[in-house]
């Protein structure tokens, strides 16, 4: 049977998930989490209805409960600056980085950067919320690195950053600009890196154009960037005293994502609510069988890109203190339900 909750005070299952495809979001829709955790009398409150005292914790997670799968600049950086969290998945999902441009600009590949004005947004007011600065710089370092060239090939202009980002229900209201691309419409910048679905949207809405299509390089070391790989995350308080609960949120990870396997349609339309977009910005985002990548493991692969990416944000500033991947990552809760699910 299962142990109540407050039998051991954790009383309430907490969920958050970035902006993109991933197959707890995808549990979450299906109201799968809330019928995991039923049977154990708790209830799923999930950060991005909240308000922003509870939404900060996408950022810190500094809240017992909670599992949280989004990109792993604010999962390192907190695991950096003491966050007692454990690492129980890793994801890669292709999800259209690019390097966009205006047209007739003349780049048309990863050489034509050499002497770029290119965007970087200004730092937020915590290392975890400076992700889209993060974000930029590497992926502005993986398309230099296709075209045989380094960041001291192009000149970086600081253009304007939320400084205080929020995944809660302020954040719906917000809609903000992808950094960078209104600079890039009115000349300012040359070049502006991007991601998913929403900034195709925007990118499409500018008459913006792909200078280069990182996500076309064989090498995906080149793609490393804050949601390749996207790390899912627990309290390491949950695990230790309430493993049962981690093991039933990645069961149904692990149901969400061999759904979306079998059911592109189905995942195409519930992604249009989650990336805060419309379809076609998903359909140009999210390609070439990615509702077939949902599924977390933690291979020696992929733990190797998340050290890369790791040693990426302490040479730049992003991280308090080295974070050594592999001790972080508990693969035991993962084995046992991959284990259970094929016997």
């Amino acid at each position: 049977m299962p142990t109540h909750a407050n039998e051991r005070d954790i009383d309430k299952i907490w969920f958050t998930r970035c902006p993109v495809p991933t197959a707890s979001g995808l549990a979450h829709r299906h109201g799968w989490l809330a019928e995991a955790f039923a049977p154990y009398g708790l209830e799923v409150g999930v950060l991005q209805d909240a308000g922003p005292d509870l939404a900060r914790h996408h950022f810190d997670h500094d809240l017992p409960g909670l599992f949280r799968e989004g990109g792993n600049v604010p999962a390192l950086a907190a695991r950096a600056e003491g966050a007692p969290t454990r690492l129980i998945g890793l994801t890669w999902i292709e999800e259209w980085q690019s390097i966009l441009v205006r047209p007739g600009s003349g780049v048309d590949g990863p050489r034509d950067l050499r002497g770029a004005r290119v965007a970087l947004p200004g730092w937020a007011r915590t290392k975890a919320q400076s992700f889209p600065r993060a974000m930029a710089l590497h992926g502005v370092k993986g398309a230099l690195a296709q075209g045989g060239l380094t960041l001291d090939d192009v000149t970086f202009v600081e253009v304007t950053a939320d400084i205080s980002p929020s995944v809660g229900r302020d954040a719906r209201e917000r809609r903000l600009s992808w950094p960078g691309l209104d600079e890039l419409a009115r000349g300012e910048v040359d070049a502006v890196y991007v991601k998913g679905a929403r900034a195709a949207e925007q990118a499409a809405e500018l008459g913006l154009v792909v200078g280069v299509d990182l996500d076309a390089h064989p090498d995906p070391a080149t793609r490393v960037n804050n949601g390749t790989p996207r790390p899912i995350t627990v309290h390491e308080r949950l695990l230790d005293e309430r493993p049962e609960l981690v093991t039933a949120f990645l069961a149904q990870t692990l149901r969400a994502a061999d759904w979306a396997a079998a059911n592109l349609d189905g995942v195409r339309e519930i992604l249009a609510g989650e990336t805060r977009s419309g379809r076609a910005g998903v359909r140009t985002a999210y390609r070439d069988g990615f509702h077939r990548t949902l599924r977390p493991d933690l291979s020696p692969e992929r733990l190797d890109l998340l050290v890369r990416q790791k040693d990426f944000l302490l040479l730049h500033g992003f991280l308090a203190a080295d974070v050594d991947v592999h001790a972080w990552a508990a693969p035991e809760p993962l084995r046992e339900v991959t284990e259970r699910r094929a016997a």
